[in-house]
């Protein structure tokens, strides 16, 4: 996993990730990342590139852009905000993404 802490914009990562092949926009579910009436757990995907931005003063201006591969070889876009990385179902299956991956 390539992890890039860059404090620019969201759009300068989703313009670098669409150049990787990144071309899907991948929305948080519950307890999957969805795309186009699929619904990936995390034996489904990987996480291949994290773009986190802090805002200067603000808290709740804090995001994070994941590019993501499935095991089919989809690759796409999840864009977060800091509620998405809290204890709720939501967040849930980037920790355990997160967590796979760092144990390997």
């Amino acid at each position: 996993m390539n992890t890039k802490f860059l404090y620019g914009t969201v759009t300068s990562a989703i313009n670098t990730l669409r150049n990787a092949g990144f071309n899907e926009d991948f929305s948080l579910l519950e307890n999957y990342v969805g795309w186009d009436n699929i619904k990936m757990g995390i034996n489904d995907l990987k996480i291949v590139m994290v773009y986190r931005y802090e805002g200067n003063s603000d808290p709740a201006d804090e995001a994070s852009v994941y590019g993501l591969e499935s095991k089919t070889g989809l690759k796409g876009i999840l864009i977060t905000n800091d509620d998405a990385n809290s204890e709720d179902s939501s967040g849930h299956i980037l920790k355990n993404l997160h967590l796979k991956f760092l144990q390997r």
